[in-house]
């Protein structure tokens, strides 16, 4: 998993006009497919009347990144795949883009719909605000309370994240690491206390 990554801040939308049809292009950022459903399901009620809505996303996976495109009737290749070329080439992930388009009578041609779908979606992302999101494994430290002041100290050198402190029998932090430093994070956790602090990843 890498540390951070682009995606778009919030909804944008854009249109233009080729030959009488109207295309209009909406991004949104999307963290998992889910999402992405939900967003589909808005549109398809609000754009009920489009001739299309065509549309790619890109997620980030394990891995690798998850892509998706579909054609929606058109030609293909024609719509959703260059989409996704605007997308990767801006490098963007979790980012959904819609193309809804009017056919307005007059055929565009192979050629014109991949221009027009591509434009449209650069134009898109030239106009939404685009963000630097920073990626955290999320994860449970357990620890004797007598280590406390020694874990909450290294949790600060790993300049990691803490959501939830809890001190019971035993004491729990609630913490997300950068995933580059999470190696290192867990070993250093080992070696301070002796190994009797634990870290549990969360699924």
């Amino acid at each position: 998993m890498i540390d951070s990554y682009y995606s778009v801040g919030e909804p944008a939308s854009t249109q233009i006009k080729r030959k009488r049809s109207r295309f209009i292009a909406l991004v949104y950022h999307v963290e998992v497919e889910q999402d992405v459903g939900k967003i589909l399901a808005q549109i398809d009620r609000r754009y009920h009347d489009a001739s299309h809505r065509c549309y790619a996303y890109r997620l980030l996976g394990e891995t690798e990144s998850i892509v998706r495109t579909n054609d929606a009737g058109e030609p293909a290749g024609s719509a959703g795949g260059p989409i996704l070329q605007q997308v990767e080439a801006a490098n963007l992930y979790n980012v959904l883009v819609v193309v809804a388009r009017y056919f307005g009578g007059k055929k565009l041609g192979l050629g014109g719909l991949i221009r027009a779908y591509a434009g449209v979606t650069k134009e898109v992302l030239g106009v939404a605000r685009i963000v630097e999101k920073h990626c955290e494994v999320k994860g449970e430290i357990s620890f004797p309370p007598e280590l406390g002041s020694a874990v909450m100290a290294l949790i600060h050198r790993f300049s990691a994240t803490v959501d939830q402190v809890e001190y019971n029998e035993l004491g729990r932090v609630l913490v997300g690491v950068v995933p580059s430093q999470l190696s290192a994070f867990v070993r250093a956790l080992r070696d301070t206390s002796g190994a009797k602090a634990k870290w549990k990843e969360h699924p």
